[in-house]
């Protein structure tokens, strides 16, 4: 196997450059879910982080290593997590933050970022005109660009989520939600040289299934046509060349994918059974569950529920109908 993009040292190193802005989210045990998947099913409740995300671990790394090389400026693009955490963290170092969001963004994401102090610039009918204006804006202002998943140091960032689970409990299979593929590379990472090896699956909305297609032609990035989705965070063609796939490929290859009515029925789920606030990007994995994923899947099952910024109104209206 070739040397890897990211490596376990990288993410300890990041773990200990983090820790003492992070929470220390819960690993805990999920009765509803271990009742319908037939297995036990534990909960990483990241929703719980600070800026609702996971996406802070990321953001907050790699500002934290830009600033160490004197790094003042900064420039993301995101769908709403990754630019709260690039925002939060810019406030916190003292670095100017510029995010770049879609016209389709969540609004409740796009006013959380809008608060933070950061320059906010909205750009492009969807996620992918997002990028490609985020990246030539950087490239016109001179400014670091920072991706949400196309960048080792976000990556290994990201990966601290598994490295403290893996110190919470025992299980037998990870199951991560995927876009771009950064936190899926970054708990592969971690599983593959961790003595208890667990499995590390991926799951993504079937309407944007960009890792997934890539994994599936071998590696090989190409665009493709997605439809709305719940889950906003995980939508998106993939960058070309974006160091994930490689990663993916290697050490997670296997990504399920997941409809839209599943994705509300978790949701709902996670209200009504756990009294949690759950968005779409963190409900997939629960969503895979209710479809079956469990079967030949050895447990205990460990979920990554990723965070909480769901629209109110969105949430709302699953709710009025029951998903």
């Amino acid at each position: 196997m070739p040397p890897l993009a990211v490596t376990a040292d990288d993410v300890h190193d990041a773990a200990a450059l983090i820790l003492p802005y992070v929470v220390a989210t819960p690993l805990l045990g999920c009765a509803w879910l271990s009742e319908r998947a037939g297995v036990e099913v534990l909960v990483k409740w990241e929703s719980q982080q600070r800026t609702g995300s996971f996406k802070w671990r990321g953001a907050l790394h790699k500002l934290l290593r830009l600033r160490q090389r004197g790094v003042d400026r900064v420039l993301a693009v995101s769908a709403g997590n990754h630019g709260l955490g690039v925002a939060e963290a810019a406030r916190l170092l003292g670095v100017r933050a510029t995010v770049v969001v879609p016209e389709s963004a969540v609004a409740t994401k796009v006013a959380a970022i809008a608060r933070s102090g950061a320059e906010l610039v909205v750009r492009g009918a969807d996620y992918d005109a997002a990028e490609l204006a985020a990246r030539a804006l950087a490239d016109e202002r001179g400014v670091e660009f920072v991706s949400p998943y196309n960048d080792a140091e976000v990556i290994a960032g990201q990966g601290t989520v598994a490295l403290e689970m893996l110190g919470q409990g025992r299980f037998a299979t990870m199951i991560v939600p995927a876009g771009g593929g950064g936190l899926l590379a970054g708990c592969a990472v971690i599983a593959r040289d961790h003595p208890q090896r667990p499995q590390v699956l991926g799951a993504q909305p079937d309407a944007a299934p960009a890792l997934h297609m890539a994994l599936a032609r071998g590696g090989r990035i190409e665009p493709v046509d997605e439809r709305p989705t719940l889950a906003d965070g995980l939508a998106g063609n993939l960058e070309p060349g974006s160091i994930t796939v490689p990663l993916v490929a290697a050490l997670a290859p296997r990504v399920l994918r997941v409809s839209e009515a599943a994705i509300a029925a978790a949701i709902v789920g996670f209200v009504g059974e756990e009294h949690q606030i759950v968005e779409g990007s963190g409900a997939v994995g629960a969503a895979a569950l209710l479809e079956g994923a469990a079967a030949g899947l050895r447990g205990p099952i460990a979920l990554v529920v990723t965070g909480r910024n769901i629209d109110r109104d969105r949430l709302l209206a699953l709710l009025s109908r029951g998903a």
